[in-house]
């Protein structure tokens, strides 16, 4: 663990400092500036990841398989992105840029020229990621993304884990979705747990694994105590959030998806796949989120 963490790459503002780790370009600390960590810290008996990032799927495949015209490949359940090195780009005190490029092994899976460049730059109180997923292929190539950072739940400012809430900018009046033991979409929409755009967190809610918004109407969420030091997760663009624990574990997972698990049946091609976008060849789509220290 001494070796890998001193390979991570670490970035620093006044207020702020961060550290990537190249396998996955996982964000794998967060802390305030008086050193408080806010981020989940890997807990191998709980949960290993941290911030993984989730390409070229997000969530599970009907069979763990999709099918591109008349030829089916096997995928694992977020894609393999979380579990490649990446190359360091470039770096400065408080940016850095890692790229994932397509090759042998991830074309036996995903018959695409990609690469997925992810920039993380620390400005004052504010993380910001910015993803592009690029096609350097000659033809249009379908893809999902989804960011998935665990916060420490509770926050380290001493309130307890029962009064953290989620807050929306927005109401959010739509149903939730579920998934069903396979981790597959279910058709049944689920009334909203969210009241006067704020969700509260308690370990049933995610007894039955994610709970998912799929028509949301907010680009931004505040996450913490009424009486506390909060984080805000901006995500413009991004038309599923997914929020996520293991009950009874201290972290709370804010999760902002381009992509969704397959339906529960779904068998049609991958490009129809619900969340999946199309990248033109020679041109890259990029994926924002934003994480925001703000004081109570």
């Amino acid at each position: 663990m001494t070796e890998q963490r001193n390979q991570w790459v670490s970035l620093h503002s006044g207020d702020l400092s961060a550290e990537v780790n190249p396998q996955g370009a996982q964000l794998s600390t967060l802390r305030d500036a008086q050193g408080h960590d806010l981020l989940w810290d890997g807990d191998p008996d709980v949960w290993t990841g941290r911030a993984p990032l989730l390409f070229p799927i997000v969530g599970a495949l009907a069979g763990g398989a999709y099918r591109l015209d008349s030829k089916v490949y096997h995928l694992s359940r977020h894609g393999f992105a979380r579990g490649k090195r990446f190359d360091l780009i470039d770096s400065t005190a408080d940016a850095a840029t890692f790229q994932l490029k397509a090759d042998a092994a991830s074309l036996e899976i995903y018959p695409y020229r990609f690469k997925l460049d992810v920039h993380f730059a620390l400005e004052g109180t504010t993380l910001s990621i910015t993803s592009w997923v690029r096609n350097a292929g000659d033809e249009p190539m379908p893809a999902s993304f989804g960011y998935h950072p665990g916060f420490r739940w509770p926050l380290p400012y001493g309130r307890a884990r029962a009064s953290h809430f989620i807050e929306f900018t927005s109401d959010e009046p739509a149903p939730m979705r579920r998934l069903n033991v396979d981790g597959l979409l279910t058709p049944e929409p689920h009334a909203t747990p969210i009241s006067n755009r704020r969700l509260a967190l308690g370990d049933d809610l995610f007894r039955d694994d994610v709970i998912i918004f799929d028509k949301i109407r907010s680009q931004a969420v505040t996450y913490g105590a009424a009486d506390g030091p909060r984080i805000r997760v901006h995500f413009p663009g991004m038309p599923y959030l997914g929020i996520w624990t293991k009950p009874g574990a201290n972290f709370i997972c804010i999760e902002p998806w381009h992509g969704v698990a397959d339906p529960q049946g779904f068998s049609q091609d991958f490009r129809a796949k619900p969340g999946v976008f199309m990248v033109p060849p020679g041109s890259a789509v990029p994926m924002r989120m934003a994480i925001t220290w703000v004081d109570g």
